[in-house]
């Protein structure tokens, strides 16, 4: 899987790379998905959600260009892959994943809990998206597809960070330049499950 990546282009950054080949999806899977692990599309996690295609993730983490000492929100960590993968990017900082489904947020942590990461946790999502409390941060993942770019979210944005998040059918890259200003940067062609 990882070797594919690579090859398609998708995997570019060595602290990527090295944190897809150490954090491995078959992890963070359901039992009777085991043998469709390392295959590129999304399985279902259940209620309805899933554990996004690696190639996708590849490509929002490669946008998102978390460095060594990040704060990093991710929003739906769902399975807990991305929120693993992070912490492993991150090194030295910490990643803090929410998500809305209680049974899912059991899942996720149970699943990060097989790493033993010191830099990161899934925390039960509240009404108010993001984590307020811990705001701002340097980088924010959003799993799931929004309508609109959630004003909640940029202002838990640090100036100068970047927030990847899927809109309808694209991939927003935001760069906060300034309270008031920033720049978008659109990828088309993405089917996630929608943000709730």
């Amino acid at each position: 899987m990882v070797s594919d990546l690579i090859e398609e282009g998708v995997l570019k950054t060595e602290s990527i790379i090295k944190a897809f080949k150490k954090i491995d999806r078959g992890d963070f899977v359901l039992p009777e998905y085991e043998d469709e692990a390392y295959d590129d599309f999304p399985l279902p996690i259940g209620h309805g959600q899933t554990i996004s295609q690696p190639l996708t993730v590849a490509f929002m983490l490669e946008l998102l260009d978390s460095k060594k000492g990040s704060k990093v929100l991710d929003v739906g960590s769902g399975s807990g892959w991305t929120t693993a993968l992070l912490a492993e990017i991150s090194e030295n900082g910490f990643v803090f994943g929410t998500e809305i489904i209680p049974d899912l947020v059991a899942f996720g942590k149970n699943n990060l809990a097989k790493y033993r990461l010191s830099n990161a946790e899934i925390r039960q999502a509240v009404k108010e998206i993001g984590l307020e409390e811990k705001a701002p941060f340097d980088r924010i993942l959003v799993s799931a597809s929004a309508k609109e770019i959630p004003e909640g979210l940029l202002k838990q944005l640090k100036i100068g960070g970047i927030m990847v998040i899927p809109v309808e059918n694209s991939i927003l890259k935001i760069e906060k330049i300034s309270k008031e200003e920033i720049k978008t940067e659109r990828f088309d062609g993405f089917v996630f499950v929608p943000l709730k």
